[in-house]
């Protein structure tokens, strides 16, 4: 079986997916699958472990086009797109139902409530002139959790759906942390509207903690984290840092030298800082708009409504929490991401669902076998 993965990218700053999807392939590739990974040229790729069998190419939209035009079906089984909305991923739906080759799509949180209300007059002009189309001819639509899937029915795609979540791959984690007690909160992801920081530091405001900081990781558009600098002057907002984003080595150690995690985000398809985070053993904290319910579940942190006064609640809860609770909290979230969430696992599934979406017809939605 040959698969051709198309992604825009996978740039450092680009976000989850930018990790996700070429550890993903890497795992697949080493269960019998031929895979290629194709994504536009970057200033900062991340680092791809590549093999006989799994290969990565930069194409411009143009080299694009042209592989495009030559693909035929005796060469690829199926082509895995991740993303919507973009032109680089539109153009290769187009040409694959032309050649007739089958594909999956990924929306990748592309479809969330959240996502669909910004700039909605785009979003409507675009599934009138192509992203519909491609959806609802996509032999299935992959979803990380059962919310997105929710979501992508609800505007009205019947198509098999399969509830893959992503995976980490814990192996990359050297240590977990063993010691709780440095009265520091962190959030890690990219510094967007979306994620909900602005709630965060009013909550920190009001909380007005003296013995506990606030550090702050990540990329993003450089006048919006120039206006949140200036917001912490501007409010007197104390023990707040923003420390740049965080890679590799230094972004697991960013997390361990936490006591707990916190993403207050608007919409999330999965949010796989709050996967790292659990693995690392801190405790979490984030909103209903990520499908983490299990933060409650598994009584490894807090799953709450986006509001400033349910984040002052529960940041007071959390800070008193013993370290020793703290400690025990997070044994069960580094639990959870081994017993689900592993990178072989879900690799597995991966490799199950291309098998099953080629070999079926009028299949209803594909069954993971997770636990």
């Amino acid at each position: 079986m040959r698969v051709l993965h198309i992604v825009g990218s996978i740039d450092k700053s680009a976000g989850g997916p930018s990790r996700s999807v070429p550890q993903t392939c890497e795992q697949v590739s080493q269960l019998g699958v031929e895979i290629e990974l194709i994504t536009r040229t970057s200033a900062h790729p991340i680092e791809v472990n590549t093999s006989k069998s799994f290969k990565l190419s930069f194409r411009s939209l143009k080299q694009l086009i042209l592989l495009g035009l030559s693909l035929s079906k005796k060469e690829v089984s199926l082509i895995h797109l991740q993303h919507v909305w973009d032109p680089y991923i539109h153009i290769i739906a187009r040409l694959a139902r032309i050649k007739g080759i089958p594909y999956l799509i990924t929306p990748r949180g592309m479809l969330e409530p959240w996502i669909m209300k910004r700039n909605s007059w785009k979003k409507q002009l675009a599934l009138l002139l192509y992203q519909r189309r491609d959806l609802r001819k996509a032999i299935c639509i992959h979803a990380t959790c059962k919310m997105e899937k929710d979501n992508i029915r609800s505007l009205g795609f019947t198509q098999p759906i399969a509830v893959i979540p992503n995976g980490l791959d814990l192996t990359s984690i050297k240590k977990t942390k063993d010691n709780f007690g440095s009265k520091k909160l962190v959030f890690l992801s990219r510094i967007h509207l979306k994620k909900g920081i602005e709630i965060l530091l009013n909550a920190w405001k009001k909380l007005n903690l003296k013995d506990w900081t606030l550090e702050i990781a990540g990329e993003g558009d450089s006048g919006y984290i120039a206006e949140l600098e200036i917001n912490l002057k501007t409010e007197n907002i104390t023990n707040v840092k923003f420390i740049g984003p965080q890679y590799g080595d230094e972004k697991w150690s960013f997390l361990k030298s936490a006591d707990l995690f916190v993403l207050p985000t608007y919409s999330e398809n999965f949010g796989v800082v709050v996967a790292e985070a659990l693995a690392v053993g801190v405790p979490v904290i984030t909103t209903k708009g990520a499908p983490w319910q299990e933060l409650e579940t598994h009584r490894c942190g807090w799953w709450i409504e986006l509001t400033v006064s349910s984040l002052v609640k529960t940041l007071n809860k959390a800070i008193h929490t013993s370290p020793d609770d703290l400690c025990e909290m997070g044994v069960r979230g580094r639990k959870l991401v081994q017993e689900k969430y592993d990178i072989k696992a879900v690799a597995e599934n991966v490799r199950d669902l291309y098998i099953w979406a080629l070999s079926q017809t009028n299949q209803p939605d594909f069954v993971c076998k997770l636990k």
